[in-house]
């Protein structure tokens, strides 16, 4: 008797909860509507969010729970807003109250999100909706896929309800303004506003974009920063993640000029080449076991950089290939032994890619330098490597080389008409219909996903505008134009 007299309790406050719900679809009213997961039987009471203050400028917020948490976080509509204060409260049953103050939007509606234990990855706490909500803001609805991308894309860009890309740069350092894991949630909301799917490269520090050869403690700082981001439900969006880019270069080397990224040890910082199988210390299986769906894309070797070469000599004998045929290689056997070992998931789930336009090189002669991405550019000197954008197809050749790796999907992550070794920028040299030209190549492959454009908009730097579709300086209005029209 008592179990059916509890069961009809429990109806009934779920019916009264369903009554209560009903009431506000039908009455006018204003103020917030709290969305919050978990059991509804215990939701109710905890959290609780209420607005202590409100001006016709700034709002203080409050939230109050019963359960102490730490690292706590809210974001206003994606973007991050600094804890005011917090408090344990007086009073027989211990609760604890944290506070943020902000600036209202002028808008019709907001959303506050709140999150815990941010330290190693936000996790999912409540959520508030200010106002009434739009039901005409939901995203990502019949839009047409492209490959057009671009490096750091401008939120106010029209996309012409194309599902396209950007790539998005966070460091493991922490230690940089709009480069951190909140600044990198910011984007990856605004990004999906704008129905664009989100890559993120991955760099331990500026200038050195992967831990030092060696540098265990490096490397575990760099692999607990790659989990964290796995585990942030903030950044659940994103489409993949990428480690590292360029590390073959000197510049991307400058904390450790006497311990240069091997191509060995970029294999061991991706997925334990060199290390026995059932040793996890790696960034794929790290950010997996974080997260069973994340992606984890190979980050870029830069081409016609001789900074560094490979122990493997590649058919095609250039220093460039032949590291990344020592990567490639080593990234296959690592993921072979673990599979052999029972072990599955440990190969990339992709790579990422660099390639660059040089309208310009001798090789064209007479030809129009808007046909240079459809052209096969093979240096002699280079013993036959391409010179030009087509270096993608070595890149290709080398992928497709191996088991584990062959056929993975590819984005190209960066590409304009500045190549390295070159001093002219896109400014200066690029010819209209390029990017036309090399979005046509593009597709024509299957196995590219993405054709990114560095770079979009970076406002806080300068230094980039003589590549920034955005600035449109010189002949960049052009490309920008063309961009444009790609997307329509």
């Amino acid at each position: 008797m008592m179990r059916k007299s509890r069961k009809l309790l429990l109806l009934g406050s779920g019916f009264l909860v369903l009554l209560f719900m009903l009431g506000l679809t039908l009455l006018p009213i204003r103020g917030q509507v709290v969305v919050i997961p978990g059991d509804a039987t215990d939701a109710l009471a905890w959290p609780r969010v209420v607005i202590e203050s409100q001006d016709s400028r700034f709002t203080v917020v409050a939230l109050t729970e019963a359960d102490p948490k730490v690292h706590v976080a809210m974001t206003l509509d994606g973007r991050h807003v600094p804890l005011l204060d917090w408090r344990q409260n007086p009073g027989t049953v211990p609760t604890w109250t944290w506070r943020w103050r902000f600036e209202a939007p002028n808008a019709p509606s907001y959303a506050l999100h709140f999150f815990h234990d941010c330290a190693a990855g936000c996790l999912d706490w409540t959520r508030v909706q200010i106002g009434r909500a739009n039901p005409e803001a939901a995203l990502n609805i019949d839009r047409r896929a492209t490959k057009l991308c671009a490096v750091w894309a401008n939120p106010e860009r029209n996309w012409h309800n194309r599902a396209a890309w950007s790539v998005e740069l966070t460091y493991a350092a922490q230690a940089y303004d709009g480069y951190n894991a909140d600044d990198l949630a910011w984007r990856v909301w605004r990004n999906s506003r704008a129905g664009l799917r989100t890559l993120v490269r991955v760099d331990y520090d500026k200038g050195q974009t992967i831990p030092p050869t060696g540098d265990y403690l490096a490397l575990e700082r760099y692999l607990g920063y790659l989990t964290r981001l796995a585990r942030d439900v903030r950044l659940r969006a994103v489409y993949a993640f990428i480690v590292g880019s360029g590390f073959n270069e000197r510049t991307s080397n400058v904390q450790s000029p006497e311990q240069p990224v091997t191509p060995e040890w970029y294999a061991r910082v991706f997925n334990g080449y060199g290390e026995p199988a059932d040793n996890t210390h790696n960034a794929v299986q790290a950010m997996r076991a974080a997260r069973l769906d994340v992606r984890v894309l190979v980050g870029p070797v830069r081409p016609w950089v001789a900074d560094q070469t490979g122990a493997r000599t590649y058919a095609v004998d250039a220093p460039w290939l032949n590291y990344m045929n020592t990567v490639v290689a080593a990234l296959d056997e690592a993921a072979r032994a673990k599979a052999k070992a029972g072990i599955s998931l440990a190969a990339p789930d992709g790579f990422a890619l660099n390639a660059f336009g040089r309208p310009n090189a001798p090789e064209m002669q007479a030809a129009p330098a808007a046909e240079e991405p459809q052209r096969d550019l093979r240096r002699a000197e280079w013993n036959g490597a391409q010179a030009g954008f087509r270096v993608y197809r070595d890149w290709l050749a080398i992928i497709n080389s191996y088991p584990s790796t062959r056929g993975l999907p590819v984005y190209i992550t960066a590409s304009n008409t500045f190549a390295p070794g070159e001093v002219t920028p896109p400014a200066q040299n690029y010819p209209t219909g390029w990017l036309t030209s090399a979005l046509a190549a593009i597709n024509a492959e299957p196995q590219v996903q993405s054709l990114c454009w560095f770079m979009d908009w970076l406002p806080d730097d300068a230094s980039w505008d003589a590549f920034s579709l955005t600035n449109r300086q010189g002949k960049l209005g052009d490309a920008a134009d063309e961009f444009d029209a790609l997307l329509r």
